[in-house]
């Protein structure tokens, strides 16, 4: 299905950045209004993290059986296959963008570049407008233990079966904060892991402060009972307020320690409790990925669980003429949402677009139905995002000798050493004094962490450069690009 390009340099009406379930929605619905489309993906297959599957040659007979929804997603594979074989969308798999800027015309035309294939070779897009679909990353909070070998991501779990069809251990705790917990859960248990317990950090009577949002929303509920009903049938115990607080093992996890959490998440004491287990998925939520938005200076907002995520209007416009986005970049809120907003934001795109050539298409009852539906599932995802929250307190399961930075090999009392004795006050001067957030992972890891043991929220992350990019590639960029 990938295009293969035959020269350096694509043109398109619309360049959509993820091929996950925004940027599939988008693509597919802009072809199918008209307007010549490039896809570009650093993923091998479309679908992102949330569609991640099985490449074929490992012989998956159901890789449905692992999603929730997959549906949706298979009828939109489908159109992307046709509208790539009737070269209405030119896909480009592997391709990971580094930098969005704008064209030298006087035009709204943009220059993508990017980084593609195992080869690193250098890739081009032109197009008028920009939809940017790069998704989230996973909200890791360091504690004791946790680089130990057995330790991963809950999302990184449930990728290692969806796509590799193998399981992280055989007695996995699961652990951390948010609604993905329980489908990782659900989705090991299936699998045949001995799940001991989910370990929620935050408490779902926090929902109950937005029963009218959850009576809207009667999809979502019915999906929670789905999910609880899973847990029941393989016996897996849900322990809310209470946080996996250390990780114990040699060359491996071997049990983890249980507390329980006040309201604020700090431990409390005498509350601890061992669970043995050969691994731990743990994650607190996710993150949306900026850096190409926050390059380009698309203006941003505080999301209701802390992340930074950007600030758009009814339609998926960011702040900046000509750049859209649609998922989770605009916060957190799950599949469902974002296949909604791929396909809004590329209704707006085909109307600006063709509005400019004087002929513009009809939608707007389309639009006005997309729009009612985003606001609702924005209103639950919002609800969801207050209510798994992390609290203030949880850095106190956090000992000085505990590494928060794993890539600096930084511990908690060198980041506090900083902030109480050399006057850092925000989480910049920190990275500066001690180097955490320098690594390979550029304090997607650990940056939660610095900015809460410096005192702050994490800020928005303002990059030149999206990913690693080879100097030869800096070397070559027009002077215009340059």
């Amino acid at each position: 299905m990938p295009t293969s390009p035959s020269e350096p340099e694509h043109r398109a009406d619309l360049a959509v950045v993820g091929a996950g379930p925004a940027g599939l929605a988008a693509a597919v619905t802009a072809a199918e209004l008209g307007l010549r489309v490039a896809l570009l993906d650093a993923g091998e297959l479309p679908g992102g993290q949330y569609y991640r599957h099985p490449a074929p040659g490992l012989g998956a007979a159901r890789p449905e059986a692992l999603h929730h929804g997959w549906a949706a997603f298979a009828r939109r594979e489908a159109a992307l296959r046709a509208h790539v074989s009737a070269g209405r969308i030119t896909y480009l798999p592997l391709h990971h963008v580094w930098t969005v800027v704008p064209g030298a015309g006087a035009g709204t035309e943009w220059n993508l570049h990017a980084v593609a294939g195992p080869e690193d070779t250098a890739a081009s897009v032109r197009a008028t407008a920009v939809l940017l679909a790069t998704g989230a990353y996973e909200r890791q909070l360091p504690f004791p233990g946790w680089t130990l070998p057995g330790v991963v991501g809950a999302g990184g779990a449930q990728a290692m079966l969806k796509a590799g069809l193998v399981l992280p251990g055989k007695r996995v705790v699961v652990a951390g904060s948010g609604p993905l917990l329980l489908a990782v859960a659900g989705s090991l248990s299936a699998a045949g892991a001995t799940v001991p317990a989910v370990v929620e950090a935050g408490a779902y009577t926090a929902y109950a402060g937005h029963l009218p949002t959850l009576l809207r929303n009667p999809g979502k509920l019915a999906e929670a009972a789905t999910f609880g009903g899973a847990l029941a049938r393989h016996h897996v115990r849900l322990l809310t307020r209470h946080a996996v607080t250390e990780a114990h093992g040699t060359d491996r996890v071997e049990a983890v320690t249980v507390t329980r959490l006040d309201r604020d998440w700090r431990p409390l004491p005498g509350t601890s409790r061992r669970i043995p287990c050969d691994a731990l998925a743990v994650g607190h939520g996710l993150v949306p990925q900026l850096e190409l938005a926050t390059g380009l200076g698309c203006a941003t907002r505080r999301s209701a669980d802390g992340t930074v995520a950007l600030d758009l209007d009814a339609e998926q416009r960011t702040s900046v003429p000509g750049v859209w986005s649609a998922g989770e970049t605009g916060g957190i809120g799950g599949a469902q949402l974002a296949l909604l907003e791929g396909e809004l934001a590329a209704r707006s795109i085909a109307r600006t677009i063709a509005a400019s050539l004087a002929h513009a298409p009809r939608g707007g009852q389309a639009l006005r139905r997309l729009t009612r539906s985003r606001a609702r599932l924005r209103a639950f995802a919002d609800a969801m995002a207050a209510a798994h929250r992390p609290g203030g307190g949880w850095t106190g399961w956090l000992p000085d000798d505990a590494l928060a930075c794993r890539c600096e090999e930084v511990p908690a009392g060198r980041i506090r050493e900083a902030v109480d004795e050399l006057g850092a006050r925000d989480a910049r001067t920190v990275k500066l004094l001690t180097r955490a957030g320098m690594g390979w992972c550029q304090g997607r890891m650990c940056g939660p962490a610095v900015a809460a043991l410096a005192g702050e929220e994490p800020a928005p992350d303002r990059r030149p450069f999206s990913c690693p990019v080879p100097l030869r590639h800096l070397a070559e960029l027009p002077a215009a690009d340059g």
